[in-house]
């Protein structure tokens, strides 16, 4: 190699290469934030004349190409910058700062003005992630007050994260007090109908009613009816099969045997799902349990699995071990120790005031514990439960048989549970019969109050005609066959040809009725998917709405019966708060 020649220039020689097109329509000045050397700083190394370029294209000092953010990144090993000059730019001399000849003197080095990528723009990460609706709902903090780790713990984690903790005054404004339940007079005053399900229209939500909630908040205690239907189903077939009445059938216990795999498969489902719901929406579960309506349901689970006890086949279990009849009546004691209790004591939950046909549910179980506990052999246990669900179950007969003027009737979609009356002396005559060993006249007159309610219902065909399916119309399964069943029992005491023949028609109507709603139940789970609903009960404010709210709520409603309010209030919504007072004082007395 020639001394004589400029090294730098001859490396340079041998890596030039045609400007891309883009560096040729663009100039350095013409883009904001570009790359540029700043004025009075020295460029590191020169670009040589490169002929190619076509005339016109003008090169302004010098440009450079964007180099990563980091300032280790630029000066790291195997990086180079690249400069493109003029021929004959002030302070070069072909193409070689006049700095650098004659001078071994390192360059200064070049400060990049490059901006860090903003994070989540890579491939358009950011944006995918903003327009996923499934991100959006997991990510949507409508619902953190009723989640059961949303609380200090999620906190501290998002500020070990490094992010800013959002103000804390909005979440204040939706999440209800961690410690206080929310008081009964709340549920009354904010909803409405026999089952208080239905928000009144002057009152407010604190989840979302415009959107889908998630599936565990629309998911009520109210499902293990489903179990209790299909669980019944079983002990019916192994009467069908065992019973003396029904010989002539020839029934056999697989059928048992199979619907109860497939009613322990569904109660371990059902059960599983809201045992979910109770870890991580511990705050939805609390509003069901303090629910006046609701907190009835939760005696169904432990209805489901004695029904399991009294169903098992032979093949699977000869006995049970007595310590679980114990174990399994525990629940009962203390549910009722509180329910009935409330019932006693008065207040807002006593009984002529949350009076429903739901309340059956409370006294069932303790009939059926009797029942269970008589097969193994205990006598003074059934008794016990027995007494007590004899006592209270007269006093919640008369009082739902004798409703008040005052009361609510029961909407359509909620005329199947009045089976429920069925239900309790259908299964007390079974359990007195065990308890004392026989068919006699106090199982017999038990078994008469329910034979009789079964048939004042089932007269009354338009009575459970026009309404669309509910998970309510699961209430009546389980009543029609433990009538079924306890027909059978009383066929066996007396066997004559009418007896039989009943025990054969109900038994055939209760199959039916189950296998018919279990496949409207798949179909609108799981075609239509409008099984479970926003389940506005749990969702009521801790806290009155104001006032005003109530008629922009029923202009939103659009409820046509209170346009004359409507109207009388917008006179006066122009004046001060007094004028709206008095507006709504003249609406209430035209009411009247």
């Amino acid at each position: 190699m020639d001394h004589g020649e400029n090294p730098v220039s001859t490396e340079l020689q041998e890596y030039a290469e045609p400007v891309p097109q883009l560096l040729k329509l663009i100039s350095s000045n013409e883009v904001a934030g570009f790359d540029s050397i700043m004025e009075g700083e020295t460029p590191v190394f020169p670009n040589p004349t490169n002929s190619s370029q076509p005339n016109g294209h003008q090169r302004k000092i010098s440009i450079s190409i964007s180099m990563p953010s980091s300032p280790t990144g630029a000066t790291s090993a195997g990086t180079k910058n690249v400069l493109f000059v003029q021929d004959n730019a002030k302070g070069f001399k072909n193409g070689v700062p006049e700095s650098c000849v004659g001078s071994k003197a390192k360059p200064k080095g070049v400060k990049f003005l490059s901006q860090p990528m903003p994070k989540g723009s890579v491939f358009g990460e950011g944006a995918n992630m903003n327009q996923n609706p499934n991100v959006k709902k997991f990510k949507d903090k409508r619902f953190d007050s009723f989640k059961t780790w949303s609380g200090k713990l999620e906190r501290q984690l998002t500020n070990l994260r490094g992010r800013q903790q959002e103000s804390e005054s909005e979440d204040d404004s939706v999440r209800p007090s961690e410690n206080e339940a929310l008081p009964v007079d709340r549920y009354f005053d904010a909803l409405e109908g026999p089952e208080l399900e239905t928000l009144r229209a002057s009152e407010e939500i604190v989840l979302p009613d415009d959107k889908t909630w998630p599936f565990l908040l629309r998911y009520p205690i109210s499902s293990f009816g489903i179990c209790l239907g299909v669980s019944s189903q079983a002990i019916m077939w192994k009467t069908l099969a065992t019973a003396t009445s029904t010989n002539f059938l020839h029934i056999s216990l697989t059928v048992n045997l199979i619907l109860w795999w497939i009613s322990v498969a569904l109660v371990a489902i059902v059960a599983s799902i809201y045992l979910t719901k109770v870890i991580l929406y511990f705050e939805a579960v609390r509003r069901e349990y303090y629910h006046p309506i609701r907190v009835n349901f939760f005696f169904a689970p432990w209805i489901s699995l004695l029904f399991l006890a009294i169903g098992v086949p032979p093949s699977v279990a000869s006995s049970l071990p007595v310590a679980l009849w114990y174990v399994l009546m525990t629940p009962f004691l203390c549910l009722e120790l509180k329910i009935y209790g409330q019932w006693m004591s008065g207040g807002q939950r006593r009984l002529s005031k949350v009076a429903n046909p739901s309340n059956h549910l409370s006294v069932v179980g303790n009939f059926v514990g009797a029942l269970l506990g008589a097969s193994m052999g205990l006598k003074e246990g059934p008794i016990f439960f027995f007494a007590v669900g004899l006592a209270h179950y007269t006093v919640l007969f008369v009082t739902l048989y004798q409703r008040l003027p005052t009361n609510e009737t029961l909407p359509k979609e909620l005329h199947p549970v009045f089976f429920l009356f069925v239900a309790a002396p259908s299964v007390a005559s079974m359990a007195w019969a065990n308890i004392q060993g026989s068919f006699d006249y106090g199982s017999r007159i038990a078994y008469f109050i329910a034979l009789f309610l079964y048939f004042s219902l089932a007269v009354r065909i338009n009575f459970f005609r026009g309404f669309k399916f509910s998970l309510a119309w699961w209430a009546y399964t389980f009543p029609m066959t433990g009538a079924a069943i306890a027909t059978m029992r009383y066929s066996s005491a007396v066997t004559n040809v009418v007896t039989q023949t009943l025990s054969v028609i109900l038994s055939v109507v209760a199959t039916l009725t189950v296998t018919a709603l279990l496949v409207t139940t798949i179909l609108h789970a799981f075609v239509q998917r409008d099984l479970f609903p926003n389940d506005i009960a749990i969702a009521i404010s801790d806290r009155k709405p104001k006032s005003h709210r109530r008629w922009f709520n029923l202009i939103r409603h659009g409820s046509s019966e209170h346009n004359a309010d409507i109207d009388t209030f917008l006179k006066f919504a122009n004046g001060d708060t007094k004028d709206i007072e008095a507006g709504l004082k003249i609406s209430s007395a035209e009411a009247k």
